[in-house]
């Protein structure tokens, strides 16, 4: 089976233009043969706005008095911690240009545009042209090449896209070489010294090349080939060393050059996305859709397969030195919503929330190389604003920064202590996964439960710690301000982080005192609607309709609350699903309600989220999604997130435990998930059909797990009671199911 998408037209917006990225480059590509417009994208491109500069207040001297005032009652007084501070989005991420390839051509009988996702190519094609795009992984550049009979088109770097500063400091050359030439943008940001550049090395098949407008023109040839790169940078770049870079990796001919990085980058590119796949009953003939009419149909199970595909895909395209963003790695408008940052308080772990379990590691190491850069930052949070050891998290961050910066009343993110935990949360399954804990990874883990070791110092009712300030993102209580006390959310974390970072390192000096810390932290609450309370101290009142469901992390990430351990709570947690709203429809609160009710094993509600999503219109031709319905708000929530959810629906493992068909709605009646991994170090290929089942697990280590079935569910060769597996690395198993 093949994975992909196409369409019949080219893109009329920068929206439905396909991607390709490799985590550092990103190109979108209108596939229009008359002006074949490549918009190039780089992770590091954000807009100096005076944020990169501004580091946090020192608020801790205000500590103690502000949690004084929170304990005796004074339920707005968060609201005077911080107040009078300067709220700074921090540096928008931007697109850096389009390269723009002219003809006099009708748009030729027979037309499509596709992306092809095992290999990366968007390509175009009719009657007498073809061009293909790419980004390469294995030398960092995106390639792109144009064939048909005697080519004549202007070439140029174009920097005029929606939403660009007037006021733009821009610089051109271009220099012709017996081959081709080579052409160079210069944008310096306004009122900074820094800048980028961009060099493209043109090389033609045949014909000449000329001077023309503001690049070059390429007459008469069989082929042209371009080469582009970006850096950004202070001062001036030595354009001329990354020409000579660019034209190391040519060939004599273009096609050949093309050939040869094309299959330099397929053998990664292809080997990642191959790793697992997903595939239902769906009818041939809605495969072959193109995406645009294919997503009308928001019931068809191979819109689910696309979906799937794509979003794996743009996840591992937009991972690597970073990773995604709000819009992954691409943007066409220099003004991004939320500055196209990474937000950190859902967004960035719901879009990566496939990556262990979909056997994407590269998004996991791009996910670390976040966190791995701004530590320094993340202690300068911990001092400044409650005088602790340890880190602490921001709630935004461009990709440089990680200072805590979004002082804002209705949304003090500067009380959110439990980012560093959540943000964590995702390298701790990964190392669970493949069975190696990174030395990084265990010391920051040390470092927030210092943080909570310095702030947990006081005592709320029956001697229990209280944990304060605290904060729900993005939410309030329906009777307080929003900073408050024990927010459901803050005592998962603090609890999961002292019990992990004492499980990482048993000789730590700390580690008794990290492990008698968490067991003095309150109790969930269960609240007189039967739900699980977003905050854990009496007297505050919910608020259910909101987009966010912070308080179910110990459910989804973590696993603190199931089922199988904490079925009361898992009720609870259950009716505190029920109850919650979805607010203004944002994508990202609809795919982490499908993940929560996987996790607690309600099937149809899973679905019935991720169909909020797929009959709301929010993905646009490119299977790129959108922040609202009606594609309103390029953003990559949905996009990412998907994958997540089916894998969730089908399979859960935690390391002593595997779940087989959990959540399984009625319309996915057959189907078939290849390669997805497990926290016991075990891969698995799973099949199902009319009630029946078949799962084989391919172990690296040897484990003794716990497993669980899907609601009518057995296994064949089941005896009476819970089943266990005894795994031996090396050596398959094969489970099969049959109907109870």
């Amino acid at each position: 089976m093949t994975w992909g998408t196409w369409e019949p037209e080219p893109a009329a917006r920068w929206e439905d233009a396909f991607l390709s990225g490799n985590g550092i480059h990103g190109a979108m590509v209108y596939g229009d043969p008359a002006d074949d417009r490549v918009i190039v994208n780089h992770h590091t491109l954000v807009r100096p706005n005076g944020s990169e500069s501004v580091r946090p207040p020192r608020l801790a001297d205000q500590l103690e008095r502000l949690q004084d005032a929170l304990l005796a009652g004074d339920t707005s007084a968060a609201e005077r911690f911080g107040a009078g501070q300067a709220f700074h989005w921090v540096q928008p991420f931007h697109p850096a240009f389009q390269t723009r390839i002219r003809r006099e051509v009708p748009l030729a009988p027979g037309y499509r545009r596709e992306v092809d996702f095992t290999t990366g190519v968007v390509s175009a094609s009719g009657e007498g042209h073809q061009s293909q795009v790419f980004v390469s992984r294995a030398d960092d550049v995106i390639v792109q090449y144009v064939a048909g009979p005697a080519l004549t088109a202007d070439i140029a770097l174009d920097h005029r896209l929606p939403g660009a500063p007037a006021r733009l400091g821009v610089g051109r050359s271009a220099a012709l070489a017996p081959d081709g030439a080579h052409l160079t943008l210069r944008i310096g940001y306004p009122g900074s010294d820094r800048a980028y550049t961009g060099v493209t090395v043109a090389l033609a098949d045949g014909g000449s090349t000329v001077f023309a407008g503001e690049g070059i023109r390429v007459e008469g040839a069989r082929g042209l080939l371009l080469l582009t790169r970006v850096r950004r940078h202070t001062g001036d770049l030595d354009t001329a060393a990354e020409a000579a870079s660019l034209r190391a990796l040519l060939s004599p001919s273009g096609r050949d050059s093309f050939a040869r990085l094309l299959d330099r980058h397929t053998t990664l590119h292809r080997a990642a996305f191959a790793r697992t796949t997903l595939t239902l009953q769906a009818d041939d003939a809605e495969r072959a859709l193109p995406g645009s009419e294919l997503i009308l149909r928001p019931k068809s199970p191979a819109l689910l397969e696309r979906l799937f595909a794509a979003g794996r895909y743009h996840l591992l395209s937009s991972s690597g030195m970073l990773p995604p963003r709000l819009t992954g790695l691409w943007t066409g408008d220099w003004d991004t919503a939320w500055s196209g940052a990474f937000t950190t308080n859902a967004n960035l772990n719901l879009q990566t929330a496939s990556a262990a379990a979909c056997a994407l590691p590269e998004v996991t190491d791009a996910h670390s190389a976040l966190i791995q850069g701004q530590l320094d930052d993340w202690r300068d949070n911990a001092r400044a604003l409650f005088g602790a050891r340890g880190i602490v998290a921001p709630s935004h961050t461009d990709g440089e920064s990680g200072h805590t910066k979004h002082f804002q009343r209705a949304y003090p993110l500067h009380l959110w202590t439990a980012g560093a935990d959540w943000l964590l949360a995702p390298l701790v399954e990964q190392a669970e996964t493949t069975g190696t804990t990174d030395p990084a990874l265990i010391t920051a883990l040390t470092e927030v439960a210092l943080f909570y070791e310095d702030f947990l110092t006081r005592t709320g009712p029956e001697g229990r710690i209280a944990i304060v300030p605290s904060y729900s993102p993005e939410n309030r209580p329906a009777n307080a301000s929003w900073g408050t006390l024990n927010a459901t959310m803050d005592i998962a974390a603090a609890h999961h982080a002292l019990t992990t970072a004492a499980a990482h390192s048993p000789g730590h000096p700390s580690a008794d005192t990290w492990r008698a810390l968490a067991a003095r932290l309150p109790d969930y609450l269960v609240n007189e609607d039967g739900a699980l309370a977003e905050w854990s101290w009496p007297g505050l009142a919910e608020s259910y309709d909101h987009r966010h469901l912070s308080h179910l992390y110990p459910v989804w990430p973590l696993t603190t609350i199931n089922p199988y351990d904490t079925p009361e709570l898992a009720a609870a947690a259950h009716r505190a699903l029920e109850l919650r709203g979805s607010e203004n429809d944002s994508a990202h609160g609809h795919l982490h309600h499908a993940l929560i009710a996987a996790r607690l094993r309600d099937g149809e509600r899973a679905a019935g989220a991720l169909g909020a999503v797929l009959a709301g219109d929010f993905f646009h031709a490119s299977l790129m999604s959108s922040h609202y319905p009606d594609r309103n708000v390029y953003n990559a929530d949905a996009a990412h997130a998907l994958p997540a959810a089916l894998a969730e629906m089908l399979v859960q493992s935690t390391p002593g435990r595997l779940v087989l068909l959990p959540a399984l709605p009625a319309a996915y009646g057959s189907g078939e998930l290849h390669g997805v991994r497990t926290r016991f170090g075990a891969s698995l290929d799973l099949s199902w059909a009319e009630g029946r089942a078949t799962a084989v697990l391919h172990p690296t280590r040897t484990a003794d797990v716990e497993l669980r079935l899907g609601e009518g569910l057995a296994l064949t060769e089941s005896s009476a009671g819970t089943p266990r597996l005894q795994l031996e690395a090396g050596v398959d198993r094969v489970l099969t199911l049959r109907p109870r």
